[in-house]
């Protein structure tokens, strides 16, 4: 990245778009940030799949470099799913509803997926970066507002992201460890 020139991360979501910014400010090369919501259609497909067809779209409406992200929240009981869809079970069902797609299964593990895709600009392959966190779907606690984090237990933590202080969570969360992986990236490349 060009010093001084600002990354635009496609996105409409306020909460992602503060995280984001809170994490990748960090440090003492700080990257900053310009956001800008787009109607991208998504494909169905893995989130790498759809993190990277998104970020082409991206590249290609935007005239340059950006990166886009991708949320799936994984049940094992239910294979992986609701997955890259979990924007949709959420909006149809809730947080009651997303806790009631597991009664019956023995187990209520999970695992929450963070894919960030970043591109140098149109007609350039994105490349993913992806954070993993292990957890445990509990009944919600904590205020519900971001997603489906008052639902989401990291595992060791005894707190829903939604308990914990944003800088807490923004030390362990998938999020971040995606974003950890793509601030290495950017910050390696070299000043043109």
């Amino acid at each position: 990245m060009t010093p001084g020139k600002r990354l635009v991360f496609v996105t409409g979501n306020a909460n992602k778009l503060k995280e984001v910014k809170q994490i990748l400010s960090e440090g003492g090369h700080p990257i900053e940030i310009d956001s800008r919501s787009l109607d991208i259609p998504e494909i169905q497909g893995t989130t790498i799949e759809v993190a990277s067809d998104k970020c082409k779209r991206a590249a290609e409406l935007i005239g340059g470099p950006c990166i886009t992200e991708d949320t799936a929240l994984c049940y094992v009981a239910l294979k992986g799913l609701p997955g890259p869809y979990i924007k949709h079970f959420m909006t149809e069902l809730g947080h009651e509803g997303l806790n009631a797609l597991l009664v019956g299964f023995p187990t209520k593990a999970a695992e929450a997926v963070c894919t960030f895709a970043y591109s140098a600009g149109p007609g350039t392959e994105p490349i993913i970066f992806e954070g993993r966190t292990d957890g445990t779907i509990v009944p919600p606690r904590g205020p519900k507002i971001f997603g489906w984090d008052a639902i989401f237990e990291p595992l060791g933590t005894g707190q829903t992201y939604a308990e914990m202080p944003s800088d807490q969570k923004n030390k362990m969360s998938h999020r971040y460890k995606a974003l950890d992986k793509l601030r290495t990236y950017l910050q390696s490349l070299p000043a043109s």
